[in-house]
């Protein structure tokens, strides 16, 4: 499967998750204006994309020296959660931590919240064991609370932890192979890899790397694997195919990320000239 160019929107949302909070809060849409020409993103582009964030609620507009535009208050948790599954959940969880099952039931009156609860739980990571039976590493327990409570679907989940330890290993194994798209979420890891492996041995065969091509090349790159954390859970390796090739697509990632992460935010303070610098 080719793959899709990132969205405006979306390239906007890593660029404010991983820069202008660590600046502040605030860009001036003029220089953001700037850093998005340097990813190929057009000035009417920028202000489309940022005219549907505000009305989502993920920007609020403000002026200071110019006109520009800061994250919403209810966004700063929301972007705190995705830290935790981006960067702190990249070693596979234990099995002996156990499982977080969500169980739950819709009145028929009520059936168009079923799609909603479908696809909120695939996105938390979530493996489908039967209808309304949902089940993953009990790590994501507090994420799927938070975010069934933030979109108003808390009342039709019960959320349970406990362990697998009445189950065969090989029986859970093959399991949870039929949980879990195990196809589809490897194509998206080889995806990753093979655009960005090869960039990464290049980047880290270079003694200096220059700051704005770090910040063109790191913003697509998280912008790709933010995505991979929430479609795969982390299973335990036990659990996984011998070959899985997420252990390569991490290797890519983190390496990319050690390179590239502190040159692209070096750049976007010395281009928002006008961001609130940190204390």
């Amino acid at each position: 499967m080719a793959e899709t160019p990132a969205r405006p929107s979306s390239l906007i949302n890593t660029v404010y998750g991983a820069f202008v909070r660590g600046l502040g809060g605030w860009i001036s849409i003029a220089d953001l204006i700037v850093l998005m020409a340097e990813l190929g993103v057009d000035a009417p582009a920028v202000r489309s994309a940022m005219s549907r964030l505000k009305k989502r609620g993920t920007l609020v507009q403000e002026r200071r020296e110019g006109t520009g535009y800061r994250l919403s208050p209810a966004m700063e948790s929301i972007f705190d959660e995705g830290d935790r599954r981006i960067f702190g959940h990249l070693e596979p969880a234990r099995l002996e931590d156990g499982w977080v099952m969500a169980i739950f039931s819709v009145p028929e009156s009520e059936r168009a919240h079923r799609h909603q609860l479908r696809s909120r739980l695939t996105w938390l990571g979530f493996g489908n064991v039967s209808p309304g039976v949902w089940i993953a590493p009990a790590r994501l327990l507090e994420d799927a609370r938070s975010t069934l409570i933030r979109v108003e679907l808390a009342d039709y989940v019960h959320l349970f932890t406990g362990d697998a330890a009445f189950a065969e290993p090989d029986k859970l194994r093959a399991a949870v192979g039929t949980w879990w798209d195990f196809d589809a979420i490897e194509e998206q890891y080889a995806l990753f890899t093979d655009r960005y492996g090869p960039i990464a041995a290049r980047f880290a065969a270079r003694p200096m790397l220059d700051r704005a091509e770090a910040f063109r090349t790191y913003v697509p790159m998280l912008t790709q694997w933010r995505r991979l954390p929430y479609l795969d859970p982390g299973l335990p390796p036990e659990l996984l195919p011998a070959d899985w090739n997420a252990v390569e697509a991490r290797k890519v990632f983190l390496t990319l990320h050690g390179l590239l992460a502190e040159p692209s935010l070096r750049h976007v303070g010395e281009t928002a000239r006008t961001a609130e610098k940190p204390a």
